[in-house]
């Protein structure tokens, strides 16, 4: 895969910033040990967002992203957020405006990517995981799957879960304002999941059941299943960290593809 660092200045947060892309190589077939993928003038996208401590380089330093996106004719498009739960912050940065709407028309005029909807996907990890869900359920015409991995899918519970923690709750209050008003915005995930749905966005959950976000996310499970969400999920041993991503960021994309158009290799 082509692996490009481009840095632009966003209109929505009127500042400069970066994101990766990492870009089929269809006739690499000389790269030892790499997949190459079929040849498409346009490929599908996954925007695949980084967590609260992380950037947009986090998922080439921490996991083999390259070399499991080789074989499938995608587009890995990774942002940069800062600390902002891909939000509108209280602090004026228009970080979901920018991640919902702006990013995605940059890179569909600049990358050899599709615009249309069953080709465009959305995944992360703890507060990517919440920002990949966010995009799914308020954009359902515009995604047509979503990923979570590990995901900090309760706004509500995490802040509770910091509530003596005066330098997170200070770092919240800057994004939400008051993180008291979260329950039942359109911050709030498991406000979302009892919208009408007219479109089948397809969504994927894994967690592991010695992380800080399992109670959250079983929360998160349940509250999808009377809500009807078309929901795939696992969980298995494991704590909130790189090893386990690492290892089921390699079934997320075998998920995404499977079934599809683009599910050849």
């Amino acid at each position: 895969m082509a692996w490009l660092s481009t840095r632009f200045f966003s209109q929505q947060l009127g500042v400069s910033t970066s994101v990766e892309v990492l870009l089929p190589q269809p006739d690499a077939q000389g790269q030892i040990g790499m997949s190459t993928p079929d040849r498409l003038d346009r490929y599908p996208a996954l925007y695949l967002l980084h967590g609260w401590s992380d950037d947009e380089t986090i998922w080439m330093r921490r996991t083999s992203i390259e070399r499991y996106a080789a074989s499938y004719p995608l587009v890995v498009v990774m942002p940069r957020v800062d600390l902002s739960y891909y939000q509108d912050t209280a602090s004026g940065m228009n970080y979901w405006s920018y991640i919902s709407q702006e990013l995605p028309s940059l890179c569909e005029a600049w990358f050899p990517i599709r615009s249309d909807r069953k080709a465009r996907f959305a995944a992360g990890l703890s507060m990517g995981g919440y920002g990949a869900f966010r995009l799914g359920l308020a954009h359902p015409e515009r995604y047509s799957a979503a990923v979570s991995l590990s995901g900090a899918l309760d706004i509500g519970h995490l802040s509770n879960h910091w509530k003596d923690d005066p330098v997170r709750r200070t770092k919240m209050n800057a994004i939400f304002g008051d993180v008291s008003q979260v329950p039942g915005s359109d911050a709030d995930l498991l406000h979302l999941l009892k919208q009408p749905r007219n479109e089948p966005t397809r969504f994927y959950q894994w967690c592991g059941t010695e992380d800080f976000l399992y109670e959250s996310n079983s929360d998160f499970r349940q509250a999808a299943e009377k809500a009807s969400l078309p929901l795939q999920y696992s969980e298995g041993p494991g704590d909130h960290s790189w090893a386990h991503w690492d290892r089921e960021i390699q079934g997320a994309l075998d998920w995404l593809m499977k079934d599809t158009e683009y599910s050849g290799q």
